[in-house]
């Protein structure tokens, strides 16, 4: 059963809260924002952007925040969460195979054909660097195979209350994956209370032992890898309907936020418009010490 009201205040300020928080939210205009302390006004490339206090509910940000959209690769962090509940053996060895191959938009991969890996060595490379074949691989061998682990992405967005969101594989590549960026923080929000996927989502790099030698990966997200954030667990996509696509966890000016950034139009863009927001809420919505 869905729930009525999004996840934002509910397990924290209670249902009369979260109500008018929700009714707040839909009476939101599609793009708003608290009114400025310092008068500059925001300015985003992304088409889609959405921020709430993942404490509190309230939300900072929102542009476009009901728009349905392909999602590209923040898909695997649906991925991710089934494999995460299902309970499936971590340590279980899994073969990549011709049917992992890319055959949508064609895209390369440096897990070769014939690769044996651990399903946790898989769910780690789909999550931090966005490995396609990997992500495959651990929907393939999902018990019923690809369809029952694409039935069970859905069954988990509904579940989540995720209303205007639908899958149809596990990678990312099909644009036919679409959600919107209030359900995407729900998503969000749900995955971050797996310590496995906040982990692997946020490690900065892993080097993975083949047999043709070892492979080094790093985490497709700069802002990881800069070191100058506190995130708590992200995703990255891009396919060309998608454009540039970014969530996150994060501390930010004394808040934990949710952060969804849809359709940016380069490839440093969403990385300028999350460093946009974090100065943004840190002159506006920070939490001054008492």
């Amino acid at each position: 059963m869905t729930r009525a009201v999004p996840w934002w205040g509910r397990r924290r300020v209670g249902p009369v809260m979260c109500l008018v928080v929700f009714l707040l939210t839909l009476a939101a205009p599609q793009w708003s924002q608290s009114a400025p302390r310092t008068g500059r006004p925001l300015d985003l490339s992304a088409d889609v952007a959405f921020v709430v206090d993942q404490e509190t509910g309230e939300v900072l940000v929102r542009k476009n925040a009901r728009a349905v959209l392909p999602i590209a690769s923040l898909t695997k962090l649906m991925t991710g969460l089934v494999i995460a509940k299902a309970g499936l053996p971590l340590d279980e060895r899994i073969a990549i195979t011709s049917a992992d191959v890319d055959r949508v938009k064609g895209s390369s991969s440096r897990l070769r054909v014939g690769t044996n890996l651990t399903r946790r060595q898989a769910l780690r490379l789909a999550l931090m660097s966005s490995e396609n074949r990997a992500a495959h691989a651990l929907a393939r061998t999902y018990p019923g195979g690809e369809s029952a682990f694409v039935s069970a992405m859905n069954i988990q967005a509904r579940q989540l209350g995720m209303q205007h969101t639908r899958y149809v594989e596990p990678t990312g590549l099909s644009s036919h994956n679409r959600s919107s960026a209030l359900d995407l923080a729900l998503l969000t929000d749900a995955a971050y209370e797996e310590p496995l996927l906040r982990r692997f989502s946020t490690a900065a790099g892993y080097r993975l032992p083949t047999r043709h030698g070892s492979v080094q990966y790093v985490n497709t997200n700069r802002l990881v890898r800069s070191g100058t954030w506190k995130i708590g667990l992200q995703k990255t996509g891009y396919i060309s309907e998608a454009g540039q696509c970014l969530l996150m966890q994060a501390r930010l000016a004394g808040r934990k936020v949710i952060m969804v950034l849809l359709n940016s139009a380069g490839k440093l863009a969403r990385l300028r418009d999350a460093e946009r927001l974090r100065e943004w809420i840190a002159a506006n919505h920070g939490r001054r010490k008492k």
